[in-house]
């Protein structure tokens, strides 16, 4: 079977997957209400705002949302340290010094718990991370002059996938699949985010190896999105959805939104999914 006739099943079939094994109430309707591609918002017209995104998705992994988010209620309080995000006002005040930035946090924003300062606990590596943005982001002029640099890559197919290479060898602690997270978020819905859902699947029916790296996960993401007809943005909710069970917009269902992961029983097919379209 070609390539991209195995892409287009393997989509079609991880849908219907999907479709059919969620709890009685969550119908087709309300799956199709997550793969809408999201609009930017349309106050995403400065780097103050860039700075911000890029804040919130640096804390997109494991315990960060809790520990940072949940600590100060949202990163959008952290505008009252850092100046309404302005990369200028962090970069000068703060100069690399982590320490004197977290101080100020803690001083002006009252955080809950307990918080734990050696070198890499995780809101000493966050603030590292913010001065680290603020650096990166001081090199454009507007927000404009960004937008450029990233269309430079978004529209030429052949380097599409080296721009969330390249902001991750840029900024600390933002990793390749936390700069897919940020790019997909600001309306460049041709990403997908290689998190350990989407790479336990696609390894399971033999799209990657055991060892790829998240660069060549993300290729494999948009040439199997651009087969099947859809954005890397729909093909990679389809697979998380699948993968992690949280209907966040539909509290009802579940626990609070969470019906159970449904990623085992899916992997499970897979070797029938192989044998049928070798």
């Amino acid at each position: 079977m070609k390539k991209k006739d195995l892409n287009k099943r393997f989509y079609d079939f991880a849908y219907k997957f999907l479709i059919n094994n969620t709890q009685e109430g969550i119908n087709e309707k309300i799956v199709k209400s997550y793969l809408t591609v999201p609009e930017p918002e349309d106050n995403c017209k400065t780097i103050s705002e860039v700075f911000y995104r890029m804040l919130v998705s640096a804390q997109n992994r494991q315990m960060l949302v809790n520990v940072i988010g949940g600590s100060i209620g949202g990163v959008k309080n952290l505008r009252k340290v850092l100046s309404n995000f302005d990369v200028h006002f962090v970069q000068k005040k703060y100069s690399n010094n982590s320490i004197k930035l977290l101080n100020d946090i803690e001083e002006n924003l009252c955080l809950e718990g307990k918080i734990r300062k050696t070198e890499k606990s995780i809101w000493p590596q966050y603030c590292k991370t913010i001065i680290s943005i603020a650096n990166f982001l001081s090199q454009f002029s507007n927000y404009e002059d960004f937008l450029n640099w990233i269309n430079a890559f978004y529209n030429d197919k052949k380097s599409m996938a080296a721009l969330p290479l390249i902001i991750s060898e840029e900024i600390f602690g933002f990793k390749f699949a936390l700069a897919c997270d940020f790019l997909k978020e600001l309306g460049l819905t041709n990403y997908g985010k290689p998190d350990v859902h989407v790479k336990e699947i696609l390894f399971a029916y033999n799209f990657i190896s055991a060892k790829a790296s998240d660069y060549s996960v993300l290729k494999t993401m948009i040439e199997i999105s651009k087969d099947a007809n859809v954005s890397c943005y729909v093909f990679d909710k389809v697979l998380w959805l699948i993968g992690s069970g949280r209907f966040y917009n539909h509290q009802n269902f579940g626990k609070n939104g969470r019906i159970g992961k449904m990623k085992s029983d899916f992997i499970k097919l897979a070797r029938d999914f192989i044998n049928n379209n070798s």
